[in-house]
């Protein structure tokens, strides 16, 4: 019978050995050596199912076809826009790409996207060159107007999003603001000021403790802490 020797979200190391017998299945950032699952990356341990997959604590976005990220406008070319993914590849949104309009050919194209706009789009290809292909079309794809913008560690995003969005509802919930996480580490908000604080502080808090037990319940005293003033004022 299988063994699992290690838990649930815990800091592992490269050489560690995780589990014995072939009940548990190695996949991203481990391998099987005769009837052992060994990790080869330092990260935090997922257990799903029987599966044990390792998530690097720190390193750069990988582009993926099909995540939904926030890119921002570094170039406006003849056939669309350039953007930083916070990715060693940049990539480009063609005009075909941009809108359901029909953009006309000469068009002044900062109207859609001007330089430094941040936007979400979702990358649609992403060729053996590392070339990267983007689109605004479709749901929740859109410019981003006002609200803040920061930078998180990309393989921290789901422990930001939580378990079908509960972390990012949580803050939302107390803040008020608007959340959008890109899968790409790049993080938007938009809400009062003194709230948009407290989000801010919230996602770091999960971004430092991330592969610690209990994060939930801390996040939720700091947001508690930070708006009780703020919802007081509201009630009176």
């Amino acid at each position: 019978m299988g063994k699992l020797l290690a838990k649930e979200r815990e800091v592992v190391v490269p050489g560690q050995i995780i589990s014995e017998g072939m009940d548990y299945l190695p996949s991203t950032g481990t391998y099987r050596l005769k009837e052992q699952v060994i990790v080869n990356r330092l990260g935090i341990l997922n257990v799903d199912g029987k599966v044990l997959k390792v998530t690097p604590l720190s390193g750069r976005y990988l582009p993926k076809e099909g995540d939904t990220v926030i890119g921002k406008v570094e170039d406006i070319l003849m056939s669309g826009w350039r953007m930083d993914i916070n990715s060693p590849y940049s990539a480009v949104l063609p005009l075909r790409e941009a809108s359901f309009d029909f953009i006309k050919k000469g068009a002044d194209l900062s109207k859609y996207f001007a330089l430094d706009d941040y936007a979400v789009v979702k990358i649609t290809s992403v060729t053996t060159q590392n070339l990267v292909d983007l689109s605004a079309k479709g749901q929740g794809l859109r410019r981003l107007r006002g609200g803040r913008v920061i930078k998180v560690d990309c393989n921290k995003v789901p422990r930001i999003i939580g378990k079908q969005g509960s972390m990012v509802k949580m803050i939302n919930d107390a803040t008020g603001c608007r959340i959008t996480v890109g899968q790409n580490g790049v993080v938007w908000f938009m809400g009062e000021p003194q709230m948009e604080s407290a989000a801010f502080k919230a996602i770091r808090l999960i971004e430092q403790e991330a592969h610690t037990q209990g994060l939930t319940d801390r996040v939720k005293a700091l947001l508690d802490e930070l708006t009780k003033d703020y919802k007081g004022g509201k009630d009176e």
